[in-house]
């Protein structure tokens, strides 16, 4: 009588997946919507969409994202399309590639930091990150 459509994904847009406090995650994540986490990720992340790590987020490992929110911990390769914001109990380490970046006072930003004005440098590209060629 009601038969339901697989959603398309257009229609998960806007959705975010989460990842709750006390959960430890060992591999890799691909996700076509937003995704907010509060737990532990041991590996690497790429999404379409934003991420969000809470206050008790933690991620070891690279990181492609169109935006980004950090509460947490993170420690690895990030790269941010738009923007990334740091939140004042944020603890960045590793190298940082974004489009505009946000640091609220208090933060602990210990990490290089390369801002790119010309997005097409930073893509989404089989869920590695750009490597760049030497001429």
């Amino acid at each position: 009588m009601f038969e339901s459509k697989p959603k398309k994904y257009t229609e998960l847009l806007g959705k975010t997946n989460r990842i709750v406090e006390g959960t430890i995650i060992k591999g890799d994540i691909i996700s076509q919507a937003d995704f907010r986490l509060d737990g532990e990720l041991i590996g690497n992340f790429q999404s379409k969409g934003k991420i969000v790590i809470g206050p008790t987020g933690s991620v070891t490992g690279d990181i492609i994202c169109k935006n980004a929110d950090i509460e947490g911990k993170f420690n690895g390769k990030i790269q941010v399309i738009e923007i990334l914001n740091v939140k004042s109990k944020a603890s960045i380490y590793g190298e940082v590639t974004v489009g505009k970046l946000s640091v609220e006072p208090g933060a602990d930003f210990s990490a290089s930091c390369m801002m790119k004005t010309n997005t097409k440098n930073l893509s989404l590209n089989e869920g590695k990150p750009r490597t760049e060629e030497a001429s």
